[in-house]
């Protein structure tokens, strides 16, 4: 029997303005904002602010723990997703039901986190040559009874409070009531956020290192080891690094569908992805990956003849092609045989500073699929690793000169109902203490030339670097 997607036990309009809720619930205990925005149409419909987590899952290696608001800890050793969809099962984000209310919010309660990219060895067998040099964890998910959605679309703030964890009404009531005094105490009474001030960004490799590691790519492909290789740089700034300072500024600069904001201990993340990795509604699972890009143009023919040349380009209309036919084969491993299809092979996307090319593939999961069978049999995403997927992460792991940590992973939620949504965790910023890094890649394929490679991943990383460094973003 699949489970039902089970109403709020508040549920209550807020007269607000919804556009200062993250400057509000952003300072807010271990916040995790999924926000999007106007101007992205359904992908964007909805944004997500949450805070005061019930409980915190985390793991590194094979090792976890679980956290409450107690500071109870318990912890364990072995595969952290089994962990995982033990949580799942336990407050009912496992259920799927055959149909999903395409006008409600997918989010009805539940975890809200990400899957870090350096979680792949755990599904495949593969190398780690680095050491690792960051201290966010591999998995991390907080769950979240109360929470404010926004519907884009309207505009609407609502405001809802679940019982997750069997209280009653009365305790989902007085969370809300203190939920609505603190908003409205923040909103009359903002809390300064203070602003960074970072050091002078530098790349793990310089642009020679990064040429060379594109030639070397291209001999892999050559030899026939692989079809499309995804190779980054990463940028690191040391100083004063206030995370929602940056989270404001980035969706200013850089409006993103896929935006995302978590805070925890001295940790954070920060992102504009424009990329949706899959969602889950009911049965339904669609991915939409990302591959070709062009940078954006303030005058407005020369923008058009980007938009042209991206999607003639035949290189980057065969990068896409290899990674939807590698996304088709992913969900196959979990949908009915004959649904999975592409819904649209070829569109472009504009943002803030790029243009990209993406496609759609959807299918119909299987009755006994739940949400971490979906993340074992399609993470990482394939649009960020190469084709065929475990080749290219080796060739990765043995040319990128560190670890990817959170980057090229995921961020989203785990829902009741069955319903998830992961971005692909691009156009990211992991802060931990006084460091803030970013990554930025692109797919190489045989006709790719290592001085376009470069300049891509530049472009790409265009609105991430202006935030840091507090320059003008205008085109």
């Amino acid at each position: 029997m699949t489970a039902p997607v089970l109403p709020s036990v508040v549920h209550q309009v807020l007269d607000l303005p919804a556009d200062r809720l993250a400057a509000v619930i952003g300072t807010w205990p271990e916040p995790a904002i999924l926000a999007s925005g106007p101007g992205f149409g359904e992908a964007g419909r909805w944004s997500i602010y949450a805070a005061y987590p019930r409980l915190v899952f985390e793991a590194m290696d094979r090792r976890w723990r679980i956290g409450g608001e107690s500071g109870a800890l318990q912890t364990g050793e072995g595969d952290p997703l089994i962990e995982l969809a033990r949580l799942a099962r336990r407050f009912e984000l496992g259920g799927s039901a055959d149909a999903a209310d395409s006008d409600a919010c997918p989010f009805q309660g539940g975890m809200i986190g990400f899957l870090g990219y350096d979680l792949a060895p755990l599904l495949e067998r593969l190398p780690r040559r680095m050491p690792r040099d960051s201290r966010l964890p591999d998995l991390r998910f907080a769950l979240y009874d109360t929470a404010v959605t926004v519907d884009n679309r309207t505009g609407e703030a609502v405001l809802h409070a679940w019982d997750l964890t069997g209280e009653g009404r009365e305790a989902a009531e007085r969370r809300g009531r203190f939920w609505r005094r603190a908003i409205r105490t923040s909103l009359r009474s903002p809390r300064p956020i203070r602003t960074s001030v970072p050091g002078p960004l530098a790349s793990n490799c310089d642009q020679v290192s990064y040429l060379e590691r594109v030639r070397r790519a291209l001999e892999y492909i050559a030899a026939g080891d692989a079809f499309q290789i995804n190779l980054s740089q990463r940028f690191t700034a040391h100083g004063t690094i206030e995370p929602l300072d940056l989270f404001l500024r980035l969706a200013a600069a850089s409006p993103a569908p896929f935006s995302a904001f978590m805070s925890w201990r001295d940790l954070a993340v920060v992102s504009a992805s424009p990329e949706l990795f899959y969602q889950t509604k009911g049965r339904s699972v669609v991915t939409r990956p990302i591959k070709g890009t062009r940078p954006r143009s303030a005058e407005a023919a020369v923008d058009r003849r980007l938009v042209a040349e991206l999607t003639r380009s035949a290189k980057d209309r065969a990068e896409l092609t290899m990674i939807v036919d590698l996304e088709r084969n992913d969900l196959g491993r979990v949908c009915r045989y004959g649904t999975v299809r592409v819904i649209d092979p070829l569109a472009v996307e504009s943002f803030a500073q790029v243009h990209h090319l993406v496609a759609t593939v959807e299918g119909r999961l299987r009755g006994e699929i739940g949400p971490v069978d979906v993340i074992r049999a399609v993470f990482p995403g394939g649009s960020i690793t190469g084709a065929p997927k475990i080749r290219a992460m080796e060739i990765i792991d043995e040319l990128e000169p560190t670890r990817r940590s959170l980057y090229t992973g995921a961020i989203g939620y785990l829902g009741r109902g069955g319903n998830s949504g992961f971005n692909i965790a691009i156009r990211t910023m992991t802060v931990e203490g006084n460091r803030v890094s970013f990554q930025v890649g692109g797919g190489i394929v045989a006709d790719s030339h290592p001085q376009g490679e470069y300049e891509e991943t530049l472009h790409k990383g265009r609105g991430l670097r202006a935030v840091i460094e507090r320059k003008d973003v205008s085109l």
